[in-house]
């Protein structure tokens, strides 16, 4: 018959042997895209742009930073993560970015439909490092009219050369070429005469 007492140290012990090793496991190191403050329009302003949450493709939504290792293989980290989801980052990043290249439109979410707003829509194909030393962004954009009419539709494709390697040097190099993109979009909106 056991000693249930030497049963119970055993158990004990081996459950603070278990939780010891469960606790040196280092966690994953977490990335933000970088920082654009939102610009507020210097004067009051009758043109409101909302900008919804990205399409991402289906690779892309995951909490691991993908890396292209070649033509064809891609590869969600697993030690370097998003620390927010990837589609909420681009959606606040991309209305940052627009509201300081367009000074004179509010650029608001995309919560709730406002009257006489345009709405930016992106689908996102890539986002990514890529095994050539850069990182990659790319996709499609559409741009709708109050009355939900297509008002444009381009294609968008941005690269950054990362100037070291490391994680933190690709999200960097990710921002850069999400400040690309929201450059090329604001041009295109100004230049349109959509407002």
């Amino acid at each position: 018959m056991r000693n249930p007492t030497l049963t119970f140290a055993a158990i004990m012990g081996l459950g603070l042997f278990l939780g010891g090793c469960a606790s040196s496991v280092t966690p994953p190191a977490r990335y933000m895209l970088p920082a654009t403050p939102i610009a507020t329009p210097a004067t009051a302003t009758a043109h409101t742009l909302q900008v919804g949450a990205p399409r991402l493709s289906h690779y892309l939504d995951v909490d691991g930073i993908v890396m292209q290792l070649d033509d064809i293989t891609l590869n969600a980290a697993r030690e370097h993560q998003w620390a927010e989801e990837l589609g909420r980052q681009l959606e606040r990043g991309l209305r940052a970015r627009l509201s300081q290249q367009l000074p004179l439109v509010q650029v608001v979410g995309a919560q709730g439909r406002q009257n006489e707003a345009l709405t930016l829509s992106l689908e996102v194909d890539q986002f990514q490092g890529r095994y050539d030393g850069n990182a990659v962004a790319s996709g499609q954009w559409q741009l709708r009219g109050a009355g939900n009419e297509l008002l444009a539709f381009e294609s968008f494709h941005a690269e950054t050369e990362l100037r070291e390697d490391g994680y933190p040097a690709l999200v960097r190099a990710l921002g850069q070429s999400l400040d690309q993109v929201a450059s090329d979009i604001a041009l295109e909106i100004r230049t349109g005469g959509y407002f």
